[in-house]
C-alpha cells in the first residue's frame, strides 16, 4: 500500500490512487481539476466555486468549518482532502474515522508549490504536477516586482475589522509584491478603528473574500485614511494556493505598478 506524508508530517496510507475524492479546500479543489481530474471528485464545499462546471454539478458537503460529515460519509471517498487553517479541527479529526485525510499546511510559496507536488503524487499526475510547479516559478521569477519599502493593510473582515498577519500565505503573497505587512501580529488580528489610523498605512487592501469588501467600504476607508491609497483586491490572488498561483503574478504587477506611481 502506498504512503504518503501530509503537510504536517502525517502518514497517509492509501489502498491505491484514489478514485473517490472529496475535496474541503476551494483552492485546492480547483487544483485537482487543473491536474486532470474530473469524475474522481465527488464532494466538495460550498465554497468550491472553481471550475464553474464542477460547482454546479459535484454534491456539497457543507462549508470549509461547518461540514455535513454525515454527507460525507454517505459518499463513501477513499480519499479526504483538507487544510490546517481552512477547516475545522475537530471536524478532521472526525472525518479521519471516515477515510485517509490528506491535510496541507501552506504558509507562502515554496510550501504551496510542495502540496502541489504532493497532490500531484498522490492523483497519479506527478507529471502533471511538476510542470504546474515549474510554470508557476517562473511566472512568480518573471515578474521581479522592487521592494517599495510601502506598508500595507490587508483587510479580510468587518465587524470586526481583521487584518491578514504574519505568518499568513497572504502576507507571503504581499512580500512578493515588494510590501511590508503595517502589522507584526501573527495570523489574523482584529484591529479597532483608531489602531488602524495609528498604523498609518500606505496602502490599504480590502479583499473581496471572505468578507466581500465594495466600493462603499474603500470610499469609507478613503475619509478615514486620507493619507492611504485604498484598492479592491481580488482574495482568490492573494489567498488561493492551488493552480490560480499561476494567474497571480499577471494580477501583482499592475496592481502595483498603479498603486506606486507618483
Amino acid at each position: 500500500m502506498p504512503v504518503f506524508r501530509d503537510q504536517l508530517s502525517r502518514k497517509v496510507e492509501l489502498s491505491g490512487i484514489p478514485k473517490r475524492i472529496v475535496s474541503i479546500v476551494p483552492s485546492q479543489t480547483e487544483l485537482l481539476f487543473h491536474l486532470g481530474l474530473n469524475a474522481e471528485v465527488i464532494g466538495i464545499t460550498k465554497f468550491c466555486i472553481r471550475p464553474a462546471d464542477a460547482f454546479r454539478s459535484i454534491t456539497k458537503v457543507g462549508g470549509t468549518k461547518q461540514l455535513d460529515i454525515q454527507k460525507i460519509r454517505s459518499l463513501a471517498p477513499d480519499l479526504i482532502i483538507a487544510n490546517k487553517e481552512e477547516n475545522d479541527r475537530l471536524q478532521v479529526e472526525e472525518l479521519m474515522n471516515i477515510c485517509p485525510v490528506w491535510i496541507s499546511d501552506i504558509f507562502d510559496l515554496d510550501s504551496a508549490l510542495q502540496m502541489i507536488g504532493c497532490i500531484g503524487d498522490i492523483i497519479g499526475k506527478p507529471g502533471q504536477a511538476n510542470m504546474l510547479c515549474v510554470e508557476i516559478n517562473d511566472r512568480f521569477n518573471g515578474i521581479k516586482l522592487p521592494l517599495n519599502r510601502l506598508n500595507v493593510a490587508y483587510l479580510i473582515w468587518r465587524k470586526p475589522y481583521m487584518l491578514a498577519g504574519k505568518g499568513t500565505f497572504i502576507d507571503s503573497m504581499l512580500q512578493k509584491c515588494g510590501l511590508n505587512n503595517v502589522t507584526e501580529a501573527e495570523r489574523y488580528p482584529q484591529i479597532d478603528v483608531a489602531a488602524l489610523v495609528a498604523a498609518d498605512p500606505d496602502l490599504v487592501f480590502l479583499s473581496s473574500e471572505p468578507y466581500p469588501f465594495t466600493q462603499k467600504h474603500m470610499d469609507d476607508f478613503k475619509v478615514l485614511l486620507p493619507n492611504a491609497k485604498v484598492a479592491l483586491v481580488d482574495g482568490e490572488m492573494f489567498s488561493w494556493y492551488g493552480s490560480r498561483l499561476l494567474n497571480a503574478p499577471a494580477y501583482f504587477k499592475p496592481l502595483m505598478n498603479e498603486l506606486v506611481k507618483n
